[in-house]
């Protein structure tokens, strides 16, 4: 049984569980966006900046109305004391439920969060612009089959559950009404036909939107990546991609979010056919041929799915995956900082220089040296405003 089918069944057999996923329910009250705490006015001293490439000499850098300043003149000092200083992590795929995950992406450092599935948008809106937590994006509701996993979750809309090419275009329109940053469709094998995968794209496109693919099986990511995805998220746990289909992710600017931490979740759970092998292989080949990949997690607490990474904990284990599938410590935070920014359009952040937005982590080591330094958290700074971690 393949991987994507092993998957299906689980989730329906444990559906009625998924009953009470609130964070899915129209009509739940959520979290209004909090006040706005006071924003930072302050200077690290004898900080040791990542500048993208290397960890510098210790300077200063001063924090001023949500940005990187430019004097530290009548700032607080605060002294580092040598400790590094990364530009606030990007998880480049989550779940989101509550103002909760964003309470706990935040204090692990992960400042941006691209949600790859929300609704109703009412719910999706209430989680953005959350003053001093995570700043996210999100696809909203995602295409799929109907009979898919996601046609079975609590309120999805039989509107994004789409039978022929027509469809495609409206369910564009209505996401990128409704606000969504890109739109996601859901690749399954059997699922939905390459013609109508191929016509979201187009209508993606046309909207100025990119497509996100959630693929899991090599069969899937061929057709994801023959039907104009410009981001294929997860990498296969039947077996690992050939060259061909490497070939076409470099030739066509594809983007990979591996999640490997959800990949290495599944394979431990001892399903047959399941080998993590075939995902860290399939990394091993993306990075040597030069294709970009972006550090994400698929953390999530989707009633009935067996594997639930931790919301910000689990980017920091998905760096040192990414690092034993061939990148190296710098290639590996570069993932999760500047190349997402870039690759989602956010220019304004994944740096660390004057006018950026101050999104930081303070850490206690140097990650270029060792990737496990990235857990050891001193300060996270919001769009300057400075999280409060507990002991």
């Amino acid at each position: 049984m393949c991987s994507t089918e092993w998957t299906r069944r689980y989730f329906l057999k444990n559906a009625a569980a998924a009953a009470g996923a609130v964070a899915a329910v129209p009509g739940v009250a959520f979290a209004a966006p909090r006040s706005t705490p006071p924003q930072a006015r302050v200077t690290l001293t004898n900080v040791r900046v990542f500048d993208g490439r290397t960890v510098g000499a210790p300077t200063s850098v001063t924090i001023e109305n949500g940005v990187i300043g430019f004097s530290p003149l009548g700032t607080r000092t605060i002294d580092a004391k040598g400790a590094v200083l990364l530009p606030g992590l990007i998880d480049a795929h989550v779940h989101l439920t509550d103002v909760t995950t964003l309470q706990q992406l935040t204090a692990h450092g992960v400042t941006t969060a691209m949600d790859m599935a929300g609704w109703p948008a009412s719910h999706v809106d209430s989680l953005r612009h959350q003053a001093g937590l995570t700043d996210i994006r999100s696809a909203g509701v995602p295409a799929a089959e109907p009979g898919s996993i996601q046609s079975h979750l609590p309120g999805f809309p039989a509107s994004a559950l789409l039978t022929s090419p027509q469809q495609a275009l409206p369910f564009v329109a209505a996401r990128v009404t409704e606000g969504s940053d890109y739109v996601k469709v859901i690749v399954d094998v059997p699922g939905l036909s390459p013609d109508i995968i191929e016509a979201l794209a187009r209508a993606a496109h046309a909207y100025g939107r990119a497509l996100m693919a959630h693929a899991v099986s090599a069969q899937a990511i061929d057709i994801a990546l023959d039907a104009g995805a410009d981001m294929v998220h997860h990498t296969p746990l039947d077996v690992a991609l050939d060259p061909g289909t490497v070939a076409q992710y470099k030739a066509g600017g594809r983007v990979s979010v591996p999640t490997l931490t959800m990949m290495q979740g599944f394979a431990q759970l001892g399903i047959p056919g399941l080998d993590y092998a075939a995902a860290s292989g399939s990394v091993v080949a993306l990075h040597q041929a030069g294709v970009t990949i972006l550090a994400g997690t698929d953390a999530n607490l989707t009633p009935g799915i067996p594997v639930q990474p931790a919301y910000g904990a689990s980017l920091h284990q998905e760096l040192k995956l990414l690092v034993q599938a061939g990148l190296s410590n710098v290639e590996a935070l570069r993932a999760a900082t500047v190349v997402p920014a870039a690759a989602f359009g956010l220019y304004d952040r994944g740096v660390i220089r004057p006018g950026a937005r101050a999104d930081l982590v303070l850490i206690g080591g140097d990650p270029t040296t060792d990737i496990t330094a990235t857990g050891d958290i001193q300060r996270v700074w919001a769009a300057g405003v400075e999280y409060p971690l507990t002991a």
